[in-house]
Protein backbone atom coordinates (compact mmCIF):
# COMPACT_ATOMS: atom_id res chain seq x y z
CA UNK A 1 0.00 0.00 0.00
CA UNK A 2 1.12 3.66 -0.36
CA UNK A 3 3.20 5.41 2.29
CA UNK A 4 0.16 7.20 3.73
CA UNK A 5 -1.41 3.80 4.46
CA UNK A 6 1.69 2.66 6.39
CA UNK A 7 1.72 5.86 8.44
CA UNK A 8 -1.97 5.41 9.22
CA UNK A 9 -1.52 1.86 10.56
CA UNK A 10 1.41 2.84 12.73
CA UNK A 11 -0.31 5.92 14.13
CA UNK A 12 -3.54 4.11 14.98
CA UNK A 13 -1.90 1.04 16.50
CA UNK A 14 0.33 3.16 18.75
CA UNK A 15 -2.73 4.52 20.59
CA UNK A 16 -3.93 2.80 23.75
CA UNK A 17 -7.53 1.60 23.90
CA UNK A 18 -9.33 3.28 26.84
CA UNK A 19 -10.15 1.02 29.77
CA UNK A 20 -13.80 2.04 29.83
CA UNK A 21 -16.00 2.68 26.80
CA UNK A 22 -19.36 4.05 27.90
CA UNK A 23 -21.18 3.01 24.74
CA UNK A 24 -20.65 1.74 21.20
CA UNK A 25 -22.82 3.09 18.40
CA UNK A 26 -23.12 1.81 14.85
CA UNK A 27 -23.71 3.80 11.68
CA UNK A 28 -22.97 3.57 7.99
CA UNK A 29 -21.08 6.85 7.67
CA UNK A 30 -19.41 8.74 10.51
CA UNK A 31 -18.51 12.33 9.61
CA UNK A 32 -16.13 14.24 11.88
CA UNK A 33 -16.56 18.00 11.68
CA UNK A 34 -19.71 20.11 11.52
CA UNK A 35 -18.54 22.70 8.99
CA UNK A 36 -20.03 23.23 5.52
CA UNK A 37 -18.46 20.06 4.06
CA UNK A 38 -19.60 17.81 6.88
CA UNK A 39 -23.16 19.08 7.21
CA UNK A 40 -23.86 19.15 3.46
CA UNK A 41 -22.51 15.62 3.00
CA UNK A 42 -24.55 14.44 5.99
CA UNK A 43 -27.68 16.03 4.53
CA UNK A 44 -27.17 14.46 1.11
CA UNK A 45 -26.58 10.98 2.54
CA UNK A 46 -29.53 11.31 4.90
CA UNK A 47 -31.78 12.16 1.96
CA UNK A 48 -30.79 8.82 0.45
CA UNK A 49 -31.77 6.93 3.59
CA UNK A 50 -28.15 6.23 4.58
CA UNK A 51 -27.54 6.19 8.36
CA UNK A 52 -25.11 9.02 9.06
CA UNK A 53 -23.66 10.39 12.29
CA UNK A 54 -22.09 13.85 12.43
CA UNK A 55 -19.60 14.50 15.25
CA UNK A 56 -18.82 18.07 16.23
CA UNK A 57 -16.15 18.81 18.86
CA UNK A 58 -17.78 22.04 20.04
CA UNK A 59 -21.04 22.03 21.99
CA UNK A 60 -22.59 24.70 19.74
CA UNK A 61 -21.86 26.29 16.38
CA UNK A 62 -21.67 29.74 18.03
CA UNK A 63 -18.08 30.66 17.36
CA UNK A 64 -16.11 33.01 15.12
CA UNK A 65 -16.13 31.73 11.55
CA UNK A 66 -14.26 33.97 9.12
CA UNK A 67 -15.71 32.56 5.90
CA UNK A 68 -19.03 34.26 5.12
CA UNK A 69 -18.91 34.39 1.32
CA UNK A 70 -20.95 31.98 -0.78
CA UNK A 71 -20.31 31.97 -4.51
CA UNK A 72 -22.89 31.35 -7.23
CA UNK A 73 -21.84 27.72 -7.68
CA UNK A 74 -22.80 26.88 -4.11
CA UNK A 75 -26.06 28.81 -4.37
CA UNK A 76 -26.99 26.77 -7.45
CA UNK A 77 -26.48 23.61 -5.39
CA UNK A 78 -28.76 25.07 -2.71
CA UNK A 79 -31.31 25.74 -5.45
CA UNK A 80 -31.27 22.11 -6.54
CA UNK A 81 -31.66 21.01 -2.93
CA UNK A 82 -34.78 23.17 -2.72
CA UNK A 83 -33.28 25.31 0.05
CA UNK A 84 -32.45 28.71 -1.42
CA UNK A 85 -35.75 30.48 -0.86
CA UNK A 86 -36.02 29.40 2.78
CA UNK A 87 -32.34 30.10 3.43
CA UNK A 88 -32.54 33.67 2.14
CA UNK A 89 -35.89 34.25 3.85
CA UNK A 90 -34.77 32.98 7.26
CA UNK A 91 -31.12 34.05 7.45
CA UNK A 92 -29.96 37.70 7.35
CA UNK A 93 -27.63 38.21 4.41
CA UNK A 94 -26.22 40.72 1.95
CA UNK A 95 -24.98 40.50 -1.63
CA UNK A 96 -22.25 41.96 -3.79
CA UNK A 97 -22.01 41.77 -7.56
CA UNK A 98 -18.27 42.21 -7.99
CA UNK A 99 -14.85 42.37 -6.41
CA UNK A 100 -13.08 45.67 -7.03
CA UNK A 101 -9.42 46.64 -6.74
CA UNK A 102 -8.50 50.22 -5.80
CA UNK A 103 -5.02 51.76 -6.03
CA UNK A 104 -3.98 55.43 -6.12
CA UNK A 105 -7.42 56.66 -7.12
CA UNK A 106 -7.94 53.95 -9.75
CA UNK A 107 -10.70 51.36 -9.31
CA UNK A 108 -11.23 48.37 -11.58
CA UNK A 109 -13.41 45.29 -11.53
CA UNK A 110 -11.32 42.28 -10.51
CA UNK A 111 -14.28 39.89 -10.90
CA UNK A 112 -17.69 40.96 -12.19
CA UNK A 113 -20.26 38.37 -11.13
CA UNK A 114 -23.22 40.36 -12.47
CA UNK A 115 -22.42 39.14 -16.00
CA UNK A 116 -22.53 35.43 -15.11
CA UNK A 117 -25.31 33.32 -16.60
CA UNK A 118 -26.81 32.09 -13.36
CA UNK A 119 -29.78 32.73 -11.09
CA UNK A 120 -27.32 34.10 -8.54
CA UNK A 121 -24.97 36.55 -10.31
CA UNK A 122 -23.39 37.77 -7.09
CA UNK A 123 -21.62 36.69 -3.91
CA UNK A 124 -24.04 35.98 -1.07
CA UNK A 125 -22.68 37.08 2.32
CA UNK A 126 -24.13 34.96 5.15
CA UNK A 127 -22.66 34.41 8.63
CA UNK A 128 -21.27 30.88 8.41
CA UNK A 129 -22.70 29.90 11.79
CA UNK A 130 -26.20 30.76 10.55
CA UNK A 131 -25.70 28.75 7.37
CA UNK A 132 -24.56 25.70 9.36
CA UNK A 133 -27.46 26.01 11.80
CA UNK A 134 -29.90 26.22 8.88
CA UNK A 135 -28.45 23.13 7.15
CA UNK A 136 -28.35 21.20 10.43
CA UNK A 137 -32.02 21.90 11.03
CA UNK A 138 -32.73 20.61 7.52
CA UNK A 139 -30.74 17.41 8.14
CA UNK A 140 -32.58 16.79 11.41
CA UNK A 141 -35.77 16.27 9.41
CA UNK A 142 -34.41 12.84 8.45
CA UNK A 143 -34.56 10.09 11.11
CA UNK A 144 -31.34 8.44 9.89
CA UNK A 145 -29.31 11.59 10.67
CA UNK A 146 -27.76 12.00 14.11
CA UNK A 147 -25.75 14.94 15.43
CA UNK A 148 -23.39 14.51 18.39
CA UNK A 149 -21.99 17.77 19.81
CA UNK A 150 -19.15 18.01 22.28
CA UNK A 151 -17.70 14.88 20.68
CA UNK A 152 -13.94 15.34 20.64
CA UNK A 153 -12.46 12.60 18.43
CA UNK A 154 -9.24 11.22 19.93
CA UNK A 155 -8.66 7.92 18.15
CA UNK A 156 -9.33 6.10 14.90
CA UNK A 157 -10.39 2.47 15.15
CA UNK A 158 -8.34 0.25 12.86
CA UNK A 159 -8.99 -3.45 12.25
CA UNK A 160 -7.15 -5.53 9.69
CA UNK A 161 -5.77 -2.45 7.97
CA UNK A 162 -9.15 -0.72 7.63
CA UNK A 163 -10.50 2.28 9.56
CA UNK A 164 -13.73 1.10 11.22
CA UNK A 165 -14.76 4.24 13.09
CA UNK A 166 -13.62 6.58 15.84
CA UNK A 167 -13.36 6.91 19.60
CA UNK A 168 -14.30 10.26 21.07
CA UNK A 169 -14.42 11.91 24.46
CA UNK A 170 -17.56 13.68 25.62
CA UNK A 171 -20.44 13.48 28.06
CA UNK A 172 -18.26 12.23 30.87
CA UNK A 173 -16.12 9.62 29.18
CA UNK A 174 -15.07 7.63 26.12
CA UNK A 175 -17.46 6.53 23.36
CA UNK A 176 -17.10 4.56 20.14
CA UNK A 177 -18.75 5.04 16.78
CA UNK A 178 -18.33 2.10 14.42
CA UNK A 179 -18.92 2.81 10.75
CA UNK A 180 -18.37 1.48 7.25
CA UNK A 181 -16.89 4.85 6.25
CA UNK A 182 -15.29 7.59 8.33
CA UNK A 183 -15.02 11.05 6.78
CA UNK A 184 -12.65 13.67 8.18
CA UNK A 185 -14.21 17.08 7.47
CA UNK A 186 -12.79 18.81 10.52
CA UNK A 187 -11.03 21.73 8.89
CA UNK A 188 -7.56 23.12 8.34
CA UNK A 189 -6.25 21.83 11.71
CA UNK A 190 -7.86 18.41 11.18
CA UNK A 191 -7.48 16.04 14.12
CA UNK A 192 -8.49 13.13 11.89
CA UNK A 193 -5.68 13.98 9.48
CA UNK A 194 -3.18 13.97 12.35
CA UNK A 195 -4.48 10.67 13.74
CA UNK A 196 -4.20 9.10 10.29
CA UNK A 197 -0.59 10.24 9.95
CA UNK A 198 -1.32 12.13 6.75
CA UNK A 199 0.77 15.22 6.05
CA UNK A 200 -0.08 18.23 3.92
CA UNK A 201 2.17 19.31 1.10
CA UNK A 202 2.23 22.96 2.12
CA UNK A 203 2.68 25.96 -0.16
CA UNK A 204 4.28 29.00 1.45
CA UNK A 205 1.91 31.96 1.76
CA UNK A 206 3.54 35.43 1.88
CA UNK A 207 0.82 37.00 4.03
CA UNK A 208 -1.43 36.74 7.05
CA UNK A 209 -4.74 38.51 7.69
CA UNK A 210 -5.85 40.60 10.64
CA UNK A 211 -9.66 40.52 10.88
CA UNK A 212 -11.85 43.14 12.56
CA UNK A 213 -15.05 45.10 12.06
CA UNK A 214 -15.96 48.76 11.87
CA UNK A 215 -19.41 50.37 11.64
CA UNK A 216 -20.81 51.03 8.20
CA UNK A 217 -22.93 54.10 7.45
CA UNK A 218 -26.20 53.22 5.66
CA UNK A 219 -25.40 55.70 2.88
CA UNK A 220 -22.11 53.98 1.98
CA UNK A 221 -22.12 51.79 -1.13
CA UNK A 222 -22.06 48.04 -0.65
CA UNK A 223 -19.43 45.81 -2.19
CA UNK A 224 -16.23 43.89 -1.77
CA UNK A 225 -13.11 45.90 -2.44
CA UNK A 226 -9.36 45.31 -2.20
CA UNK A 227 -7.85 48.68 -1.32
CA UNK A 228 -4.13 49.38 -1.72
CA UNK A 229 -2.13 51.88 0.33
CA UNK A 230 1.54 52.65 0.80
CA UNK A 231 1.74 50.66 4.03
CA UNK A 232 -1.29 48.41 4.02
CA UNK A 233 -3.73 46.47 1.87
CA UNK A 234 -7.28 46.23 3.19
CA UNK A 235 -10.08 43.96 2.03
CA UNK A 236 -13.51 45.32 2.95
CA UNK A 237 -17.04 44.04 2.48
CA UNK A 238 -20.42 44.84 4.01
CA UNK A 239 -22.10 42.37 6.34
CA UNK A 240 -25.79 41.84 7.05
CA UNK A 241 -25.49 43.35 10.56
CA UNK A 242 -24.56 46.83 9.32
CA UNK A 243 -20.78 46.62 9.63
CA UNK A 244 -17.71 46.53 7.44
CA UNK A 245 -15.82 43.27 7.72
CA UNK A 246 -12.17 44.17 7.20
CA UNK A 247 -9.12 42.02 6.56
CA UNK A 248 -5.80 43.81 6.82
CA UNK A 249 -3.13 42.06 4.75
CA UNK A 250 0.11 41.85 6.72
CA UNK A 251 3.45 40.20 5.89
CA UNK A 252 3.69 36.59 7.06
CA UNK A 253 4.78 36.40 10.70
CA UNK A 254 4.63 40.17 11.33
CA UNK A 255 1.72 40.20 13.81
CA UNK A 256 3.84 40.65 16.97
CA UNK A 257 5.71 43.56 15.39
CA UNK A 258 2.42 45.24 14.40
CA UNK A 259 0.99 44.62 17.85
CA UNK A 260 4.09 46.09 19.50
CA UNK A 261 3.66 49.28 17.44
CA UNK A 262 0.30 49.80 19.14
CA UNK A 263 -3.36 49.99 18.23
CA UNK A 264 -3.07 53.68 17.28
CA UNK A 265 -0.52 52.85 14.58
CA UNK A 266 -2.93 50.26 13.17
CA UNK A 267 -5.76 52.80 13.18
CA UNK A 268 -3.60 55.33 11.34
CA UNK A 269 -2.63 52.78 8.68
CA UNK A 270 -6.33 52.01 8.13
CA UNK A 271 -7.16 55.69 7.59
CA UNK A 272 -4.26 56.07 5.16
CA UNK A 273 -5.85 53.41 2.95
CA UNK A 274 -9.52 54.36 3.53
CA UNK A 275 -9.72 58.03 4.60
CA UNK A 276 -13.51 57.82 5.10
CA UNK A 277 -12.91 55.44 8.02
CA UNK A 278 -11.33 58.31 10.01
CA UNK A 279 -14.66 58.96 11.75
CA UNK A 280 -14.90 55.42 13.14
CA UNK A 281 -11.48 53.84 13.68
CA UNK A 282 -11.79 54.81 17.35
CA UNK A 283 -14.20 51.86 17.63
CA UNK A 284 -11.12 49.65 17.33
CA UNK A 285 -9.97 50.06 20.93
CA UNK A 286 -7.83 47.02 21.68
CA UNK A 287 -6.38 43.86 20.16
CA UNK A 288 -9.21 41.70 21.50
CA UNK A 289 -11.38 43.14 18.73
CA UNK A 290 -9.04 41.78 16.07
CA UNK A 291 -8.20 38.18 15.26
CA UNK A 292 -5.23 36.84 13.34
CA UNK A 293 -5.68 34.39 10.48
CA UNK A 294 -2.41 32.71 9.59
CA UNK A 295 -2.82 32.11 5.88
CA UNK A 296 -1.63 28.72 4.75
CA UNK A 297 -2.21 26.60 1.69
CA UNK A 298 -1.59 22.95 1.03
CA UNK A 299 -3.14 19.65 0.08
CA UNK A 300 -2.71 15.96 0.69
CA UNK A 301 -1.15 13.84 -2.02
CA UNK A 302 -3.70 11.16 -1.09
CA UNK A 303 -7.01 11.98 0.57
CA UNK A 304 -7.94 8.48 1.68
CA UNK A 305 -6.95 5.09 3.05
CA UNK A 306 -9.18 2.01 3.53
CA UNK A 307 -12.30 3.11 5.40
CA UNK A 308 -11.28 6.77 5.66
CA UNK A 309 -11.74 9.82 3.41
CA UNK A 310 -10.72 13.43 4.05
CA UNK A 311 -12.60 16.34 2.49
CA UNK A 312 -12.66 20.13 2.56
CA UNK A 313 -9.87 21.93 4.38
CA UNK A 314 -8.88 18.64 6.02
CA UNK A 315 -7.70 17.48 2.57
CA UNK A 316 -6.76 20.81 0.99
CA UNK A 317 -6.24 23.99 3.01
CA UNK A 318 -7.47 27.01 1.06
CA UNK A 319 -6.46 30.65 1.21
CA UNK A 320 -9.29 33.10 1.98
CA UNK A 321 -8.43 34.95 -1.24
CA UNK A 322 -11.46 35.11 -3.52
CA UNK A 323 -13.91 33.89 -0.88
CA UNK A 324 -14.18 30.39 -2.33
CA UNK A 325 -13.77 28.27 0.82
CA UNK A 326 -17.44 27.51 1.51
CA UNK A 327 -18.19 26.91 -2.17
CA UNK A 328 -15.39 24.39 -2.63
CA UNK A 329 -16.32 22.69 0.65
CA UNK A 330 -19.90 22.21 -0.56
CA UNK A 331 -18.69 21.00 -3.95
CA UNK A 332 -16.50 18.40 -2.21
CA UNK A 333 -19.55 17.15 -0.36
CA UNK A 334 -21.58 16.90 -3.57
CA UNK A 335 -18.85 14.98 -5.39
CA UNK A 336 -18.48 12.58 -2.45
CA UNK A 337 -22.23 11.98 -2.21
CA UNK A 338 -22.55 11.40 -5.98
CA UNK A 339 -19.84 8.73 -5.91
CA UNK A 340 -20.32 7.11 -2.50
CA UNK A 341 -24.09 6.94 -1.94
CA UNK A 342 -24.72 3.83 -4.03
CA UNK A 343 -21.78 1.80 -2.60
CA UNK A 344 -22.83 2.79 0.94
CA UNK A 345 -26.43 1.76 0.29
CA UNK A 346 -25.37 -1.55 -1.21
CA UNK A 347 -22.68 -2.26 1.38
CA UNK A 348 -19.91 -2.68 -1.20
CA UNK A 349 -17.76 0.41 -0.54
CA UNK A 350 -14.22 -0.03 -1.86
CA UNK A 351 -11.07 2.04 -1.74
CA UNK A 352 -11.48 2.65 -5.47
CA UNK A 353 -14.62 4.66 -4.68
CA UNK A 354 -12.66 6.88 -2.29
CA UNK A 355 -9.95 7.35 -4.91
CA UNK A 356 -12.64 8.38 -7.39
CA UNK A 357 -13.71 11.24 -5.11
CA UNK A 358 -10.17 12.61 -5.07
CA UNK A 359 -9.84 12.30 -8.85
CA UNK A 360 -13.12 14.14 -9.30
CA UNK A 361 -12.04 17.12 -7.18
CA UNK A 362 -8.26 17.30 -7.39
CA UNK A 363 -7.89 19.32 -10.60
CA UNK A 364 -10.32 21.99 -9.39
CA UNK A 365 -8.38 22.29 -6.13
CA UNK A 366 -5.01 22.53 -7.89
CA UNK A 367 -6.27 25.25 -10.25
CA UNK A 368 -7.80 27.45 -7.54
CA UNK A 369 -4.77 27.06 -5.27
CA UNK A 370 -2.47 28.04 -8.12
CA UNK A 371 -4.65 31.09 -8.78
CA UNK A 372 -4.69 32.04 -5.08
CA UNK A 373 -0.91 31.69 -4.85
CA UNK A 374 -0.43 33.83 -7.98
CA UNK A 375 -2.64 36.62 -6.64
CA UNK A 376 -1.25 36.51 -3.10
CA UNK A 377 2.27 37.17 -4.34
CA UNK A 378 1.12 40.13 -6.40
CA UNK A 379 -1.08 41.61 -3.68
CA UNK A 380 1.75 41.60 -1.15
CA UNK A 381 4.20 42.99 -3.74
CA UNK A 382 1.89 45.91 -4.43
CA UNK A 383 1.50 46.54 -0.70
CA UNK A 384 5.25 47.10 -0.43
CA UNK A 385 5.65 49.13 -3.62
CA UNK A 386 2.47 51.19 -3.60
CA UNK A 387 2.95 54.92 -4.21
CA UNK A 388 1.04 57.62 -6.03
CA UNK A 389 2.70 56.89 -9.36
CA UNK A 390 1.72 53.22 -9.57
CA UNK A 391 -0.89 51.98 -11.99
CA UNK A 392 -2.92 48.82 -11.73
CA UNK A 393 -1.34 46.11 -13.91
CA UNK A 394 -2.87 45.22 -17.27
CA UNK A 395 -4.15 41.83 -16.08
CA UNK A 396 -6.43 43.69 -13.65
CA UNK A 397 -7.72 46.19 -16.22
CA UNK A 398 -8.80 43.89 -19.06
CA UNK A 399 -12.57 43.32 -18.97
CA UNK A 400 -12.57 39.80 -20.38
CA UNK A 401 -10.14 38.69 -17.65
CA UNK A 402 -12.54 40.08 -15.05
CA UNK A 403 -15.25 37.83 -16.50
CA UNK A 404 -12.94 34.81 -16.51
CA UNK A 405 -11.93 35.39 -12.91
CA UNK A 406 -15.57 35.72 -11.89
CA UNK A 407 -16.40 32.39 -13.53
CA UNK A 408 -13.42 30.67 -11.90
CA UNK A 409 -14.27 31.97 -8.42
CA UNK A 410 -18.00 31.30 -8.78
CA UNK A 411 -17.88 27.76 -10.18
CA UNK A 412 -14.30 26.48 -10.37
CA UNK A 413 -13.30 24.05 -13.11
CA UNK A 414 -15.41 20.94 -13.74
CA UNK A 415 -17.84 21.68 -10.89
CA UNK A 416 -19.78 18.62 -9.70
CA UNK A 417 -23.44 18.46 -10.71
CA UNK A 418 -25.87 17.33 -8.03
CA UNK A 419 -27.65 14.15 -9.11
CA UNK A 420 -31.42 14.39 -9.47
CA UNK A 421 -32.05 11.87 -6.67
CA UNK A 422 -30.93 14.41 -4.03
CA UNK A 423 -33.28 17.14 -5.15
CA UNK A 424 -36.68 17.98 -3.68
Amino acid sequence: MPEVREQTTKTVKDLLIPDTILDVQQTTCCIVGGGPTGIVLALLLARQGIPVMLLEAHKTFERDFRGDLIQAGAMEIMDKLGLTERLLAQVPHSKTGEIEFSLCGQTVSFADFSRLKTRHPYITIIPQVKLIEFLTAEAKRYPNFQLLVGANVQQLIEENGIIRGVRYRGNGGWHEVRSHLTVGADGRFSQVRKLAGMELIETAAPMDLLWFRLPRHPSEPEGLRVRYGSKRVLVTYNTSDGNWQIAAVIPKGSYREIQAAGIEALRQSIVEVVPEFADRVEHLKDWKQASLLSVQMGRLSQWYCPGLLLLGDAAHVMSPLGGVGITYAIQDAVAAANILSEPLLCGNLRISHLAAVQRNRELAIKVIQWFQSFMQKRITAKAVQADNSLKLPIYLRLRFLSDLRAKLLAFGVFPPHLKAKYRL
